[in-house]
């Protein structure tokens, strides 16, 4: 298969939004992954292969890291579900192209927190401050 590399579009050029939280720069996000697991099936007198049966399909969380501001809206959302007050929100992460036009948005839903991560800090480096919230969600599609 032939294509064109300039055709191919950086990973570096994203925005999240999160229901109605205004949670801008984030420098990374991972857990846009789908899979389906499968269980092995040896049926007897078949020595060649094995059957892969399907079992379901499950989302893993959505983790997404960013420089430490001055807004509070992830550390609030997340302390709302320890107390137990577990709010879900759907949002998205948007892709963008070289001339910042929208190329592809992965629409996730009714997400919450589950894991906080605050900063390590270190004295001794000029490193931006990263928090990092993990996201359970209940899938999400691409557009």
């Amino acid at each position: 298969m032939f294509f064109n590399q300039s055709s191919l579009i950086g990973n570096y050029r994203f925005m999240v939004e999160i229901g109605n939280l205004y949670v801008a720069g984030f420098s990374e996000v991972s857990g846009l992954t789908v899979e389906t697991e499968f269980e092995e099936y040896r049926e007897g007198g078949v020595n060649d292969y094995v059957h892969k049966l399907a079992k379901g399909t499950r989302h893993v969380p959505i983790v997404l890291k960013r420089g430490i501001g001055y807004s509070t809206e992830l550390w609030d959302w997340h302390n709302d579900v320890v107390a137990g007050r577990i709010r879900r929100l759907s949002g998205s992460i948007i892709l963008f192209d070289d001339r910042f036009r929208e190329y592809r948005r992965w629409t996730f839903n009714d997400a919450y927190p589950v894991k906080w991560i605050g900063p390590d800090l270190n004295a001794s480096v000029s490193e931006v401050a990263i928090e990092q919230i993990e996201l359970v969600h209940n899938g999400f599609k691409l557009r």
